[in-house]
């Protein structure tokens, strides 16, 4: 049963957001997400916060300057993510536009099965091997937490620069630089940026040390701006927090995907996912492109992702875009595979009932691939509304160890709850990593059922019932004269995501149509109650993932879409909970 509740606002400051001009359903809604005033509003390039509070920023962007100068050998050590394939995109082309030779700075990604997380002292001696030798390493999207590879790193005569966003542990490495927003005594305001962004940030930075040492002006300068549509993909697809200063860089992303400028490889990707890049949104970013991106990380080799973020060439953009979609296309025949398979072995508990007494899940299978169990994670924290971890065997069935990947719900800190398990139970956790919402782990495969007891008694502890209730927050009611294609499309421009929510309606509706699409979608035809015959025709709308019947009147959470069909275009409703509906 869902919990359902009105998400609050100002009636001043929307009033006031109103009169500077802002539609009046934007004004609601802005109001709701805490902005207050006009000045606000402005997503300008201009408004960004400057690198001068980014810690290490400018002093870091100096030694750049000098190893640009020296024409010394830099290798960048990327992650196998989203964000970490964009960082390593942004930070390639940037040293490449800012005059660094492309022979001097080259990049590495290692294979998350074979070498694990971060800048292990594997992925060092890897490194060491490129030719010409690097005499720099630079991480981007991760390096806050390995030590023991910079130690490693130094030992070989390499000097390490950490570029990073994730939480640090409680001893930094002795690395040459840091630039993270979340490092100690580090008073830059967005704690949010992600790889991508801090990546950015050093470039202009960067940009600005060269100008001042008199290598080009104010107009001659290299357009660093010009990469700000692989900084959107990345900070969307890492479920970055978007507060103003990302949704900034978002915006201006998207602007430049929009016109139809952007890198060969990401017009690639959204001509594989059938999506228009003229009406490109936060949406796409997240549920189109990024996972595509991400496939080559979770089943290949993310070099591929990252070759196809580099190429200028749009007939070898498209043919790497077209691998990826296949990849990805194979990664969602595995996820389901092991979707089934886990609901199939919680189904058993909800018959015996001890599902409904867990305040976790934990399941492993020796047939599961590790690189699809963060996804599964999150479709079941998504179903059960319980804190996930799926594990799959780290080095095929006949290995001894398990890697898992977990998802959580607000209120429960997932990294900080392994820490209290790894805190109790020491050695149970070979190694772990992540933040609030997701994170990574390595335990035996012996001590699974330890394991899973112990986390379960650290969830029953730190969760109550208000956060194990399902909630569904809403933006109230739309007027009649609001559901229309305009609307839609106004909604559909805007910069929604994690932290700055997609707006999501409430209403009755009688349903006077109701069927399913490919056998797992509700499809419905509908009219707002209170609407006269004569006042609204009827809407479809879709439930995905749903299958049961609702009843002929029935209270809706949904979102409003513009559908477009044969140059038509028409409203729909995609339908989010149902306040009377056990699975909501």
């Amino acid at each position: 049963m869902s919990h359902f509740s009105q998400r609050l606002f100002s009636e001043r400051a929307a009033s006031w957001l109103q009169q500077s001009g802002l539609h009046p359903l934007l004004a609601r809604l802005y109001a709701a997400r805490g902005l207050e005033s006009p000045d606000t509003l402005s997503l300008d390039l201009k408004q960004l916060l400057s690198p001068a509070d980014l810690k290490n920023c400018l002093s870091t962007a100096s030694l750049l300057a000098d190893i640009l100068e020296n024409k010394e050998p830099m290798l960048i050590v990327a992650d196998y993510d989203c964000d970490g394939a964009t960082a390593c995109a942004v930070g390639l082309r940037g040293l490449q536009m800012l005059g660094g030779s492309d022979t001097l700075i080259q990049f590495l990604v290692p294979n998350r099965f074979t070498m694990g997380y971060g800048l292990t002292p594997e992925v060092v001696e890897l490194a060491a091997q490129q030719s010409p030798k690097p005499k720099y390493l630079i991480t981007v999207d991760n390096g806050i937490a390995s030590e023991a590879g910079v130690d490693r790193a130094r030992e070989l005569g390499i000097e390490v620069i950490v570029t990073d966003h994730h939480l640090p542990g409680d001893h930094l490495p002795k690395a040459m630089a840091i630039v993270n927003p979340n490092q100690p005594d580090c008073p830059f305001p967005s704690k949010a940026l992600a790889g991508v962004g801090v990546m950015f940030y050093l470039l202009v930075a960067l940009r600005a040390e060269l100008r001042k040492r008199g290598k080009f002006t104010a107009d001659t300068q290299p357009k660093i701006e010009n990469l700000l549509d692989l900084v959107a993909l990345g900070t969307v697809a890492d479920v970055a927090q978007l507060d103003r200063n990302n949704r900034i860089l978002v915006s201006n992303g998207l602007k430049r995907i929009r016109s139809e400028i952007s890198q060969p490889g990401i017009q690639a990707l959204f001509q594989v996912a059938i999506r228009d890049p003229r009406k490109a949104n936060t949406f796409d970013l997240g549920f189109a492109i990024g996972p595509r991106l991400n496939a080559a990380g979770r089943l290949a080799d993310m070099s591929l992702g990252i070759r196809l973020l580099l190429t200028n060439n749009p007939d070898e953009a498209l043919a790497l875009a077209q691998e990826l979609d296949r990849i990805n296309r194979e990664r969602r025949v595995i996820e389901t595979g092991m979707q089934e398979a886990a609901l199939a072995h919680l189904a058993e508990d909800q018959l015996d009932g001890t599902l409904s007494e867990r305040t976790s899940i934990c399941l492993w299978n020796p047939e599961w691939h590790q690189g699809v169990v963060g996804i599964v994670a999150s479709r079941l924290k998504e179903r059960f509304n319980r804190p996930a971890i799926v594990f799959a065997p780290a080095d095929g069935a006949s290995g001894e160890e398990l890697r898992g990947s977990g998802r959580s719900l607000t209120g429960f800190h997932l990294r900080d709850a392994l820490d209290l398990v790894s805190k109790r139970e020491p050695g149970l956790i070979l190694k772990f990593g992540g933040h609030a919402m997701a994170a990574g782990l390595t335990i035996r495969k012996s001590d699974f059922e330890r394991f899973d007891f112990c986390f379960q008694q650290v969830a029953s502890e730190l969760l109550n019932e208000e956060l194990l209730q399902r909630r569904q927050i809403h933006d109230g009611a739309l007027e009649l004269s609001e559901f229309t294609p305009e609307i839609g499309d106004l909604l559909a421009e805007e910069i929604w995501g994690q932290g700055f929510p997609q707006p999501v309606f409430y209403g009755e509706f009688e349903i006077t149509k109701q069927s399913l699409m490919k056998e797992k979608h509700l499809r419905l035809t509908l009219r707002p109650l209170g609407a006269g015959p004569s006042d609204s025709k009827p809407f479809t709308a879709v439930w995905f993932n749903h299958t049961q019947s609702l009843p002929s009147k029935a209270k809706l959470a949904y979102r409003l879409v513009t559908d477009r069909y044969q140059g038509q275009a028409r409203v729909q409703l995609m339908i989010e909970a149902h306040n009377d509906s056990p699975e909501a």
